[in-house]
């Protein structure tokens, strides 16, 4: 299943709630993604058919490993993108947006040289 972006930006979101909190409940992404209860609800229905996510009986939502797998990724491209261009002198705020937006169409080769480049040339831990 080919993800959209929205879905990437969801599973990115639980994965970030889950390393702030132990349990996270459809009210807790609402909250953080500042959508509607019913918007989140057929989202989260929608990756849990998809295989990305698990909803157990108390509404307490898990990645699954392709969930996961899937946050981790586009994370690890939110923070070395941002990274790089607040390197570059972008405020942090701006750096993050932008970041927000490249992460899900950057090719994998693209970010590889990015990161490549931030270790080599910068010194950057990445």
């Amino acid at each position: 299943m080919n993800l959209q972006e929205s879905g990437e930006m969801y599973l990115e979101t639980i994965l970030i709630l889950s390393q702030k909190k132990k349990d996270v409940r459809s009210i807790d992404i609402c909250e953080e993604m500042g959508f509607s209860k019913p918007s989140i609800s057929r989202a989260m229905h929608l990756l849990k058919d998809g295989g990305y996510l698990d909803i157990d009986e108390n509404g307490y939502i898990s990645l699954t490993e392709l969930g996961k797998e899937i946050a981790e990724k586009i994370y690890e491209r939110h923070r070395v993108l941002t990274q790089l261009f607040v390197v570059l002198g972008v405020d942090e705020d701006t750096a993050s947006e932008d970041a927000c937006r490249i992460e899900h169409v950057i090719s994998d080769k693209t970010f590889r040289a990015i990161k490549k480049h931030m270790r080599d040339k910068l010194g950057e831990k990445v």
